[in-house]
């Protein structure tokens, strides 16, 4: 079944399935302003792992632009739904957004992640992911969920 599964980078055109009943894929319901937005910008990308017309698991990342110095991406989320999780799909949506990086010129490509978070830990290290310290700050609500 896993070989019916199709993982593409998401265009415009993919607005409709992002919108669609997506329980136990993102944070929160998609929002159609947000998901528009994100969807035109040339700066935002986004893998997916599809069977048919249902999306199963997906990693979103920014590229980010410096003065001086190459562009490089930031991995946003990786998220899978909880009935495909343990299938390898979080590895090969986020093994494409790195591929799709390095294509569009990004020296450099990162995520972050909770300490106790497990499972993206060791994803990134299966993926050739060196792990270094990092401290996050956040000013209004940016680390929240909701």
């Amino acid at each position: 079944m896993t070989e019916d599964i199709e993982v593409r980078l998401m265009g415009p055109e993919d607005e409709a399935l992002i919108l669609s009943p997506a329980e136990g894929l993102f944070d929160n319901p998609p929002d159609p302003e947000q998901t528009r937005a994100f969807l035109a910008s040339a700066l935002c990308e986004m893998v997916a792992a599809r069977l048919g017309d249902r999306i199963l698991s997906f990693a979103s990342g920014t590229i980010l632009l410096h003065p001086d110095k190459r562009p490089s991406m930031f991995i946003n989320e990786v998220g899978t739904r909880e009935d495909w999780q343990r299938h390898g799909l979080a590895s090969r949506v986020t093994q494409a957004l790195v591929d799709h990086a390095r294509a569009v010129g990004c020296d450099g490509v990162w995520p972050g992640t909770e300490p106790d978070n497990t499972p993206a830990r060791g994803r990134c290290r299966k993926l050739g992911a060196e792990e270094r310290g990092f401290v996050g700050f956040a000013w209004d609500g940016a680390f929240d969920l909701d």
